[in-house]
């Protein structure tokens, strides 16, 4: 199959899974499920394409395992940190504000609007296993390979190192500023981004350099929208020793912290 009819098949299976979703979220009045269901929802998309190509078996197989475990991590984490815990600040201030419509709106406000997200980012996934192996794809793949995994360390680490620094009450009120966080200000959004370029440059050897619009646009949501800008205005407000580490460590990309 090309490009064109799997690609539009992966969309098929994220709006099945994303209505699905809402229904259970409409008995359980908890629209914040669609968090952890993100990773997994790559993995749906990424399982429908590969059911639905017939290029390189070797590359197909790389990005069926990358997304696997990289879904599958995150989905986890988001379940141990989330679940039990109520509905989200986010989508109980839209509960709210919204109403008796809020159960319609967060059709489209939310789970199909991440649905969409989720199938436009995934296009380099299903560009690496339409593509027959090109002469030499061995680079791109290794490459991209190596981006993942730096990605994935900074991500699964990071979120590691965070989880146990709040599962401390001694900490309770601080900045967490120590192991990876010393670094960056955001090690997972940096590592979520890095993955995502992985992908990108693995669809690259497959000849799909088009598909480029994937991780610039999870690198600008990850920045700007649901990321980096909108966790620190919170902390800002909730943390006043946030200055100066807001200060001192480089905001996403990793770097030593200044004196």
């Amino acid at each position: 199959m090309d490009f064109f009819p799997a690609f539009m098949t992966g969309l098929f299976f994220v709006w099945v899974s994303m209505t699905a979703l809402w229904l259970v979220s409409l008995a359980i009045k908890d629209a914040s499920i669609v968090d952890i269901f993100w990773g997994l929802g790559f993995l749906i998309a990424t399982l429908s394409y590969a059911a639905n190509t017939s290029g390189d078996p070797g590359r197909r197989l790389l990005v069926v395992g990358l997304v696997t475990a990289w879904g599958v991590r995150l989905a986890a984490h988001l379940a141990r940190r989330n679940l039990g815990k109520g509905e989200d600040y986010r989508y109980a201030a839209w509960r709210k504000q919204y109403g008796d419509i809020w159960w319609i709106r967060s059709y489209f406000h939310v789970f199909l609007l991440q649905g969409a997200i989720m199938w436009v980012v995934s296009a380099p996934v299903v560009v690496a296993m339409v593509a027959p192996a090109p002469a030499a794809p061995i680079f791109f793949d290794l490459l991209g390979l190596a981006f993942w995994a730096v990605g994935f360390f900074f991500e699964s680490v990071g979120d590691y190192q965070l989880a146990a620094f709040k599962a401390n009450p001694a900490n309770k009120g601080k900045v967490m500023d120590k192991g990876l966080w010393r670094y960056t200000r955001h090690p997972n959004y940096f590592g979520d981004a890095m993955v995502w370029w992985g992908f990108y440059l693995i669809a690259l050897g497959a000849g799909g350099w088009w598909a480029v619009f994937s991780p610039l646009l999870m690198t600008y949501l990850l920045l700007r929208v649901s990321g980096v800008a909108m966790l620190e205005d919170s902390l800002k407000q909730r943390k006043p020793e946030y200055a100066e580490y807001i200060r001192k460590t480089s905001a996403f990309i990793p770097m030593p912290p200044k004196r």
